[in-house]
């Protein structure tokens, strides 16, 4: 999935992971401990980054972040589901 790829050229960009593919980011790994053992200041970098290229909002207080940030290819879900058709 094209969005899949970006998103994980969009983590290793701003959390600096460039000793990490793009195809070494399994879509349905964990983001976080066992997976890329991503922290809670980490999924922060990634929200404002995510807003700034897709202009979609993850908000720290909402009780569905957790399962946005589970995987790869569920943030990739629900940023295609929040942006508008045509962007």
């Amino acid at each position: 999935m094209e969005l899949e790829q970006e998103l994980a050229g969009l983590i290793i960009s701003t959390l600096n992971l460039e000793e990490i593919g793009v195809t070494e980011i399994d879509p349905e790994a964990p983001l976080f401990r066992e997976g890329l053992g991503l922290d809670s200041i980490d999924a922060l970098e990634l929200a404002l980054a995510i807003s700034k290229r897709y202009g979609v909002q993850i908000r720290s207080d909402d009780n569905q972040t957790p399962a946005i940030f589970a995987s790869l290819r569920s943030l990739a879900a629900h940023i295609s589901s929040q942006q508008s058709p045509g962007n």
